[in-house]
């Protein structure tokens, strides 16, 4: 790599993948009055028309660093490759409608290794009716790269970002907590286990749920649907692909606001706290720091308790706070511990 002498060099892990983009954005304000939001929220928020907002949101998935091939199954990476962007559309309670697709290889792949990718991909838009409407391909000296572009739209009056939680609101999540990591794990140590010995097969059934919820996970669309059907709107929404610390701590910055976390009210599924206790790790530390739950939280008025208790599998697992407050966790004993985001690293 070239690297200009005279321009001063600070290492990338200094500012973390947050901290990169809140220096890039810095420089980029927006200049289009249809450019309603850009850098910082799950998605990007356009003009459409006068009743919708287009979404946008971009994600790339990295050979060697978001998925291992020993033992991802090219019709599984298809999948999850579509369905982690479509979380972020309906992290701002929008629906997907469509999806471009850029694709790097290098020439150890065959033409029948790409039709079973586009096969997890052909389900995927099958399963969230989208469509695929462009992309590129080109070639890698590394691994594979998968870049996709997801569409989506949502009515103006139901937009919901970051920012708007308020004090007293209730906190919410879809589904449980820490079972992707849980699987990713276990899918790491039978790796190595089969590299020291390839004539041992994994036996991977007692484990079905954690590693289906890494392979394969899926977004909680039932949840838009269901404030749609009953005309609810939360005051704050994100998608947990970074783990619960890492979300609640966005939401609480980009409100400027605390919060305060149950532990006891946290859900997590018991196939995950096994495999929290075979690796002697705090269960908690699968579900705040783990990440690609893909699941929902969301924030909203305490008059909405009853409502929200109706909802199918979701919890409320804490209230936001004041901002001088902090974000905390209560925990079993009682005690507050400060929240403090430890999850996926890029550099």
């Amino acid at each position: 790599m070239l690297i200009d002498k005279h321009i001063p060099f600070t290492p990338l892990e200094k500012l973390g993948e947050f901290g990169l983009i809140e220096r890039i954005a810095k420089n980029f304000p927006v200049k289009y009055t249809n450019t309603i939001k850009g850098i910082g929220d799950d998605a990007a928020v356009l003009v459409c028309d006068e009743q919708f907002y287009y979404l946008v949101s971009t994600d790339m998935l990295v050979e060697g660093v978001h998925f291992d091939l020993s033992y991802t199954p090219l019709k599984h990476l298809g999948w999850k490759a579509v369905v982690v962007n479509l979380s972020d559309i309906y992290a701002m309670n929008g629906i997907p409608t469509a999806v471009t697709i850029s694709l790097g290889l290098n020439n150890r792949f065959s033409v029948e290794a790409v039709d079973e990718l586009y096969a997890g991909v052909e389900f995927a838009c099958r399963t969230f009716a989208i469509d695929v409407v462009g992309g590129d391909t080109t070639t890698t000296r590394g691994g594979m790269c998968i870049g996709i572009t997801a569409l989506g739209k949502v009515e103006k009056s139901q937009i919901v970002y970051r920012n708007g939680a308020q004090k007293n609101d209730l906190i919410c999540v879809t589904g449980d907590l820490g079972a992707a990591y849980a699987g990713f794990r276990i899918l790491e140590r039978e790796k190595q286990v089969f590299l020291e010995n390839p004539n041992i097969q994994p036996d991977l059934a007692e484990y079905d749920y954690v590693v289906g919820r890494q392979l394969k996970p899926s977004p909680p669309v039932e949840l838009i649907s269901w404030f749609r059907q009953n005309e609810f709107k939360p005051t704050a929404m994100i998608d947990i692909s970074d783990g619960l610390a890492s979300e609640i701590l966005h939401i609480c910055q980009q409100s400027k606001v605390g919060a305060r976390i149950m532990e006891d009210k946290i859900p997590i599924d018991i196939q995950t706290q096994k495999v929290a206790m075979e690796f002697k790790i705090d269960t908690n530390t699968f579900a705040f720091n783990g990440g690609e739950d893909y699941e929902i939280l969301f924030t909203a008025p305490v008059s909405m308790h009853d409502a929200i208790k109706k909802i199918p599998n979701v919890s409320i697992i804490g209230y936001i706070t004041d901002a001088a407050e902090g974000v905390n966790l209560l925990s079993k004993q009682g005690s507050l511990v400060p929240i403090q985001a430890q999850g996926w690293k890029h550099f």
